[in-house]
């Protein structure tokens, strides 16, 4: 069980390091993937605020799948290339949008969502999900939400094959 303690008031970096402990706990018991990620999907949103979604895709068969995630109902499938989450596992680079509405091309799950950020996640040069999160909030992620997210999605990789 979790007892997972209130951010506010925390310094950006210290509510990434307290997501990584969480992550840190959660793979030392847990070896499946879909608990794995459903509870890191829901550590991220208890743990960082002013998000709407965060959640995964998983990569099967050539697209992207819906995996676990909190937030409204979304997209079942994205091809690669398309929106947000499929430009970045094409490119297998993470993208920060800061106004969704000026990204040609983006997939609107939730008419709330005003930014974006999707850090694919890598494991052996093989592309195995995209963390997506979303904000109701234009300009709420930064470089540093992007490096940190960046960082801790690298350390998952090896535990998601």
């Amino acid at each position: 069980m979790y007892r997972i303690k209130s951010t506010i008031g925390l310094e950006k970096i210290e509510k990434y390091d307290y997501i990584r402990s969480l992550i840190s706990t959660q793979l030392r018991d847990e070896v499946d993937i879909v608990s794995n990620l459903s509870n890191i999907s829901a550590m991220i949103m208890a743990c960082l605020e002013d998000l709407n979604w965060a959640g995964f895709y998983l990569f099967k068969g050539g697209e992207l799948v819906l995996g676990p995630f909190q937030g409204l109902p979304a997209c079942n499938r994205i091809k690669i290339g398309e929106g947000v989450c499929g430009r970045a596992a094409e490119k297998r680079e993470s993208i920060l949008v800061k106004d969704v509405e000026k990204f040609p091309g983006h997939i609107a799950c939730d008419e709330n969502s005003k930014s974006e950020l999707v850090i694919p996640i890598i494991s052996e040069d093989q592309l195995i999900a995209v963390l997506d999160l979303d904000s109701p909030t234009q300009g709420r992620f930064d470089e540093v939400d992007k490096e940190q997210l960046e960082e801790i999605m690298n350390g998952i990789a090896e535990f998601l094959i």
